[in-house]
């Protein structure tokens, strides 16, 4: 299968991928498979070995702590913007959190290897772009794992939600969430009931509207105005690290495979 620029779902929609200069890495992308990420699966469970490096295009995943007790909390949201699987790279080799699929979409994984080879590669431009590129967004990432946790202990049950919308958003190319407030709930760690009452005082704002399973953002400035400074610090590191997208020439492609997801729950889960 051969995907053009123009192809919504091409490698390019990822951002990191899309930073690559296409002429150091055209023997990188053919080994890039293109999968189907369905809302609710789980990629990994904490301690599972990482057998591959997912490139979000149109999904997101959250990256979630699991209590003893079974009481989940999201401690980051990966879409568009970055990767799953910073653990290969860093020295640990397996998940340290539960990656569940919480918006459904498409993306591209990476069997570990190969990106390990590309990673650990010597010399000239190629190993700098790819090395330095992936350590810039694990600093993204941890900035967004620590403001996250300093939020949700010291800010407003309304301000988290602008936050976590916000970051949404950011992930998606479009201004409506496919979600409920019991999951919502569920990533934030409150009760169901506190995030009623904070969608209510959005949507009475007419920032938001609410209908069953979906969130439809009406004004994003109202929003950022209504959120606390964690957003607005997540996102400025973010933009201090990672460069912008460049367009690529729709003259451009690259072969890459695609493979069919079976829905289970196991990072196993994919027929090739």
């Amino acid at each position: 299968m051969v995907l053009l620029m123009t192809d919504p779902n091409s490698p390019w929609q990822n951002h990191l991928l899309n930073s690559l200069a296409v002429s150091k890495y055209e023997h990188f992308f053919p080994h890039l498979e293109l999968i189907e990420m369905p809302l609710g699966d789980v990629l990994y469970e904490s301690g599972d070995e990482v057998r591959y490096a997912y490139f979000p295009t149109t999904c997101i995943v959250s990256l979630v702590y699991v209590m003893e007790s079974g009481a989940p909390a999201e401690i980051a949201v990966v879409g568009d913007d970055g990767m799953i699987g910073v653990s290969l790279f860093m020295g640990g080799g397996t998940m340290p959190n539960r990656a569940v699929v919480r918006s459904a979409g498409q993306a591209y994984r990476l069997r570990a290897a190969l990106l390990m080879q590309e990673f650990n590669r010597f010399g000239g431009y190629r190993n700098g772009a790819l090395h330095d590129l992936l350590l810039r967004y694990t600093q993204t990432l941890l900035t967004q794992i620590a403001q996250t946790a300093a939020c949700n202990r010291h800010h407003f049950v309304d301000q988290q939600l602008c936050r976590w919308l916000l970051l949404s958003l950011d992930r998606l190319h479009s201004n409506e969430l496919i979600t409920t407030q019991e999951l919502i709930a569920n990533m934030l760690g409150v009760r169901r009931e506190g995030i009623t009452e904070a969608a209510g005082k959005l949507q009475q704002a007419h920032l938001i509207n609410c209908r069953r399973g979906r969130i439809t953002v009406l004004d994003r400035k109202g929003l950022e105005e209504r959120a606390c400074e964690c957003y607005q610090v997540i996102k400025a590191e973010a933009d201090r690290l990672l460069p912008s997208t460049q367009p690529i020439s729709s003259a451009t492609h690259f072969p890459v495979q695609k493979c069919e997801l079976v829905k289970s729950h196991s990072s196993n889960s994919f027929r090739e």
